[in-house]
């Protein structure tokens, strides 16, 4: 691609709906990526022109024609004023929390601290439902489908690989802009009642005038406009590879010949990958694409797996509250769909090692433990689950007796007697001492 290259057709543009193999082309050998970014960026915005009133000036906001120049510096420009707005606290509704609040940037854009949910409002006592998640390594997730197939060059395209993608743990959202309005709008988040005090805010701290330079002078004029420009500036942050999808960890330097795993590691390694062992690579992948995009260890499908049940999640004290993931309660398009229910979308593991609790409602404390997990919740349920009165073990007490045949089973679970632990206690210290080489910020030793 010239560097003189210009965009003439607005249609094109609209590259949200490129599938994964393309995002990951960008993501992970850069070159045009920036300009690949732009373009995404203008379709949020692009869609939001549709909505004008009949006779509204499209001109500024719909742009027919840009160098690669001017879309590197216009990306570079919203993604400096997205940066800012991530970190301003004025945009909740207690003007006390920012985006970093909950996304801290020290801790891979996931929370500091070792709560289960964490508190919002607009009185800052209002509990989430679910653990907050990392924000890194998100560009290369498809959008939501029930039948996902992968790109020839990334495994066998004619395998029906289910309900796959989307953000968020339940997948209901398929770009960084919609999931950044998730927040600013919750009760229990940042607390805003509506999008107009997002607007407001963002009006009064000088944020929609600097965003008309960039998109056009009707989002100060369109109030919906405006609030897509917010969100296509938090989106376009969210997408520099530098701050969140660097690659840059010992397994990366590992996989380019740079850094050699310890033994343990490297034992970590193989039984995380062994399908007789840890069998974790079936999810959490760890090799290379077939056209030699790093891994991104998930296949972003979701799954059930039946954690336990956590009483510290103030909603779990209902005792008829189930949290069922991909037929809701925050999804609500499959809520009459039982063959979803207890879905959860698998997490990248990359940058694991540096979070303080474990999958989608936060039970799990330590990794090691949330490696035990998976190897012992056949073997020895009473480990993880309560006891009912008769001394019996409630096994998936989080999840309702009808929804238990979409419960996984596969390596290293085992309900087929007699059922055994696939991993030793060795192993499951082997495969966290593995994990803990996806963390990002590895240098070499000289």
């Amino acid at each position: 691609m010239k560097s003189d290259m210009v965009v003439t057709d607005v249609s094109e543009i609209n590259v949200a709906q490129r599938v994964r193999f393309d995002r990951l082309k960008f993501a992970s050998k850069g070159g045009s990526f920036r300009y690949f970014l732009l373009r995404l960026i203008l379709s949020i915005f692009v869609c939001s022109a549709a909505s004008l009133p009949a006779g509204a000036d499209q001109t500024a906001s719909t742009p027919l024609a840009m160098t690669r120049a001017q879309a590197y510096a216009e990306a570079k420009a919203l993604a400096a004023i997205g940066a800012r707005l991530f970190r301003d606290p004025r945009l909740s509704g207690s003007r006390q929390i920012a985006c970093t609040t909950c996304h801290d940037p020290t801790h891979a854009f996931a929370p500091a601290n070792k709560l289960a949910v964490q508190l919002g409002g607009s009185d800052l006592h209002r509990p989430g439902l679910r653990a907050v998640p990392s924000l890194r390594y998100l560009q290369a997730v498809p959008q939501f489908s029930e039948h996902f197939f992968d790109s020839e060059d990334e495994a066998d395209e004619s395998v029906d690989n289910g309900p796959t993608g989307g953000l968020t743990w339940d997948g209901r959202v398929d770009s960084k802009a919609a999931q950044a309005e998730i927040p600013l709008l919750s009760d229990f988040e940042m607390g805003n009642r509506t999008a107009d005090d997002v607007v407001d805010t963002a009006t009064q701290a000088g944020y929609v005038t600097e965003l008309a330079g960039i998109l056009g002078g009707d989002i100060r004029r369109d109030r919906q406009a405006a609030f897509n420009g917010i969100l296509a500036a938090l989106q376009a942050y969210q997408e520099d590879p530098v701050i969140f999808f660097p690659y840059g960890s010992k397994y990366d330097a590992y996989l380019a010949g740079k850094a050699q795993l310890t033994d343990q590691e490297q034992r970590g390694l193989s039984a995380f990958t062994d399908e007789a062992k840890g069998n974790c690579a079936s999810c959490h992948i760890a090799a290379r694409a077939r056209d030699g995009t790093a891994p991104q260890f998930t296949d972003y499908g979701l799954i059930a797996i039946g954690v336990p049940r956590n009483k510290a999640i103030p909603a779990d004290a209902d005792p008829a509250y189930f949290d069922l993931g991909l037929c809701g309660p925050l999804r609500t398009d499959f809520k009459t769909d039982p063959d979803y229910c207890g879905m959860f979308r698998t997490p990248s593991l990359r940058n694991v090692a540096t979070r303080h609790v474990f999958f989608h409602n936060g039970v799990i404390h330590s990794l090691h433990d949330a490696v035990a997990f998976y190897a012992t919740r056949d073997s020895d349920p009473g480990r993880w689950y309560p006891r009912r009165a008769d001394g019996s073990v409630n096994k998936f007490d989080d999840l309702p007796a009808a929804y238990r045949a979409n419960l996984n089973s596969d390596p290293p679970f085992d309900n087929v007697p007699p059922v055994r632990a696939r991993l030793s206690a060795t192993e499951i210290d082997d495969i966290v001492a593995f994990l803990g080489t996806l963390t990002d910020g590895y240098r070499p030793v000289p």
